[in-house]
């Protein structure tokens, strides 16, 4: 009888802990999601934001206007489902928005317009809101992989199908800059 007690409480327990870490990864998982999918909404109001500023550099120079709006049409993409199409935006509009500040260097009335500053003021806040985002994101799969990688979460995160989750590369660019 005391072993059937003990053996029942056993089964208990082992069903509360897969219960209790199955619902872990859950919400992991769904934050992971969420972060993503913040992350893919500030990328496509960034690459709205791209696009306002190469309209505005149309009747400055027609032929970059041209350059830029098929190199906007060619990488932006409808959707971000993983860390690895998030890097690939980011470096795509780097990459345009390095052309545009360029245009504006050899404009200057570009430049000193409003409407441009403007649109790069918002642009820098959209980086910060995606820098943000990306800060949530890569959080979340370090938690999520910590649970996958660590037993005895790990037996449940295979039993359950749940997966490590790929991190977000760093921006190789930024890390070059001069130090003041």
């Amino acid at each position: 009888m005391i072993i059937g007690i003990i053996i029942l409480a056993l089964i208990i327990i082992v069903g509360l802990y897969i219960y209790s870490t199955q619902r872990n990864l859950v919400d992991l998982d769904e934050k992971a999601n969420n972060a993503i999918s913040q992350i893919a909404v500030q990328l496509n109001t960034r690459w709205d934001a791209v696009t306002a500023l190469v309209k505005m550099t149309e009747q400055y120079t027609k032929h970059e206007h041209d350059t830029l709006v098929e190199t906007i049409a060619q990488r932006r993409q409808t959707s971000i489902t993983s860390a690895e199409d998030v890097n690939n935006q980011q470096n795509a509009i780097g990459q345009v928005l390095g052309r545009l500040i360029a245009i504006g260097e050899q404009y200057p009335q570009l430049q000193a317009a409003e409407v441009f500053k403007d649109t790069m003021a918002s642009i820098r806040g959209y980086e910060e809101n995606v820098r943000l985002s990306r800060m949530v994101y890569n959080d979340c799969a370090t938690k999520m992989n910590r649970m996958v990688r660590q037993w005895p979460s790990s037996f449940v995160a295979s039993m359950l199908h749940f997966g490590k989750r790929e991190y977000l590369e760093a921006n190789e660019a930024k890390k070059d800059f001069p130090t003041i």
